[in-house]
């Protein structure tokens, strides 16, 4: 299975056409059809239904076409480690992150770090916990910052110094607006919106026994986008303080929780692994910054 074609197999999986996928890689149509046909006689399955003006993937073609973003990921980020050995003042550094408050923190270190190394990009993946622990075990990210209930026994990590507040983010009219802050039993009954890693590590501990029946209207991966369903009137959203704009032109506000322990924040990376130049000259800063 050669990197190439993989990178015709993932193109034309995009298009949904061959042709069009053909012209973005500047090859020929039979070339791509001649080459994706060994592909599928190589791995002894068909990757795609084929009609007259489009093509879609089989259940082993989007399997395919998971596997192969991850291939090629990390193909890519191997070939800039390697570029940037020849250049220490210039490089990519992958990083996993939640939306957090800590996030400032970070972006601080790499603001000061590009300073001095002006070339340094910073490439940032946004997802939960389990996304960004997949890959950062895959190697697909150099660092990961996460909450404190991952197991931290499995990487080296610095804890960050910020706390994030939990509290329940509605429309300045609601009447819950007139509390300055919010008990856990106050918000059973209430249409919540949530992401979903909350149900799994938060609510139980909120809740106890009785998280299963907190009434859940809608999950979020973004803030961002459980503040657009408050705004519609939707329900009431549980998020991290400072995430979303609460001013009063905003239409929002928040309102913390108490008697919840604060979220804290850490950053991770694999144990015994081998950094490029640049990601350790991060390393080395988040270390005498936190440590």
């Amino acid at each position: 299975m050669e990197i190439r074609v993989l990178r015709y197999f993932l193109e034309t999986a995009r298009e949904g056409n061959m042709t069009r996928a053909a012209e973005r890689l500047y090859i020929s149509q039979p070339t791509m059809s001649k080459q994706l046909k060994e592909l599928e006689n190589e791995l002894g399955t068909k990757l795609f239904i084929r009609s007259n003006y489009s093509i879609r993937l089989t259940e082993a073609g989007m399997l395919l076409r998971e596997r192969a973003e991850d291939i090629l990921s990390l193909v890519d980020k191997t070939e800039a480690e390697f570029k940037s050995m020849e250049e220490i003042n210039s490089g990519d550094i992958y990083v996993g992150a939640p939306e957090s408050e800590a996030m400032a923190l970070f972006a601080e270190v790499v603001r000061d770090l590009q300073k001095e190394y002006p070339k340094i990009r910073c490439n940032i993946y946004s997802g939960d916990l389990e996304s960004v622990s997949d890959r950062l075990d895959k190697g697909l990210l150099d660092f990961a910052m996460v909450m404190n209930y991952v197991d931290l026994s499995k990487y080296n990590y610095l804890k960050m110094p910020a706390k994030d507040t939990w509290g329940l983010l509605m429309r300045r009219e609601d009447p819950l607006s007139q509390k300055e802050s919010l008990t856990v039993p106050e918000l059973k009954g209430l249409p919540l919106i949530c992401s979903k890693q909350w149900t799994e590590h938060e609510f139980p501990q909120w809740f106890g026994p009785a998280a299963g029946e907190a009434n859940i209207v809608a999950t979020y991966n973004l803030a961002y986008n459980g503040s657009v369903m408050v705004k519609s009137g939707m329900g009431y959203a549980v998020v991290l303080d400072h995430l979303i704009d609460t001013s009063p032109a905003s239409g929002l506000t928040f309102r913390p929780l108490r008697e919840v322990p604060e979220l804290e924040m850490y950053m991770i990376w694999r144990k015994y692994q081998t950094f490029t130049p640049i990601a350790e000259l991060l390393m080395n800063m988040l270390r005498s910054r936190f440590q």
